[in-house]
């Protein structure tokens, strides 16, 4: 599919003003942005598979900035996206609380090898309960918590306040490692025997069919101060030695918020999002259009390698 003439001017320009070819990267995230949902089956779509290739092939890092937990990362499209990227992938999971790379073992299996990672302090946790204990006071049982360890192993863990319902909750998120009904003082005991990344807190209701990381209203997720995904992106390119200024960003939702530090941000989808690019703002109508974005940027640097290399110039330079 052929780019707007919009789209490719703006694309262009980003090109011929940014250094991206020589210091920057794509930080992308991942469901509604990258990856496509159809009738359950989560992909990455040919064109962005294509996208990625030609990217990796002109040695641009690729970052992978979800709110998805390392496993379901792993889970999900793990063995599709290394065979892609032919290395560790690396990610800023959990709305920026833990950095890493997807990569393999000795044995050939997916692993989490991780970077960094900021967990909850005690009285953060401690406040999100009491939230939780001024709902059931309230009366209101249709709550579920999810939590994540700083354990990439432990996976997704939900506790419900009503033990009848946990047959129920295991049917509906299939991504969860395990789900429990204990008393509060448990619960609390739990949490700060771990190092808590992420605590992500839902009033269930009955049309909401969707996995935990799908979800997309800020306020229901909780990190330790300070993190999120631009605080992620920005720790993650201080490790990889690239230029957060000069890189392309790509996200659909309201907590896409590092958008507003990369030198391109491509929306994509239809929401209205505020966020803009320090240089351009691009926007697209769903993942497959990303792809093709993503393929035309790395025939850009290709090209620009071409002429410079007769030319003995860089481009951004």
């Amino acid at each position: 599919m052929a780019l707007s003439l919009e789209i490719d001017e703006a694309l262009i320009e980003f090109f011929r003003q940014s250094d991206f070819a020589g210091s920057g990267a794509v930080i992308t995230d991942l469901d509604g942005t990258a990856v496509h949902e159809e009738e359950g089956r989560v992909y990455i779509p040919q064109p962005v598979e294509f996208g990625l290739k030609a990217l990796y092939d002109r040695g641009r890092p690729v970052v992978l900035n979800s709110l998805r937990f390392p496993l379901s990362v792993m889970r999900t499209f793990g063995k599709e996206w290394l065979a892609i990227a032919g290395a560790p992938i690396p990610i800023v999971s959990m709305n920026g609380s833990q950095l890493g790379f997807v990569t393999t073992d000795e044995k050939q299996e997916l692993c989490f090898d991780e970077i960094t990672a900021f967990p909850l302090d005690a009285n953060e946790i401690d406040a999100v309960l009491a939230g939780v204990d001024a709902l059931l006071a309230d009366g209101i049982r249709d709550v579920l918590l999810f939590y994540y360890p700083r354990d990439w192993r432990m996976g997704e863990i939900i506790w419900t306040p009503v033990a009848e319902k946990v047959i129920h909750v295991k049917e509906k998120y299939t991504s969860a490692s395990s789900v429990t009904a204990v008393e509060s003082e448990k619960l609390a005991d739990q949490l700060h025997a771990e190092e808590i990344c992420m605590i992500f807190l839902l009033i269930e209701r009955p049309a909401d069919d969707l996995m935990a990381y799908q979800h997309s209203k800020p306020s229901s997720f909780f990190t330790t101060k300070g993190v999120d995904k631009l605080s992620g992106s920005r720790a993650i390119a201080e490790h990889l030695k690239f230029d957060l200024k000069e890189s392309l960003g790509a996200g659909d939702t309201a907590m896409d918020i590092f958008l507003d530090g990369v030198g391109l941000a491509v929306q994509v989808g239809n929401l209205d999002l505020s966020f803009r690019g320090l240089r351009q703002t691009i926007r697209v109508k769903n993942s497959f259009e990303l792809g093709d974005l993503l393929f035309r940027l790395a025939g850009m640097q290709e090209e620009s390698s071409d002429e410079n290399g007769k030319l003995g110039v860089s481009p951004g330079g």
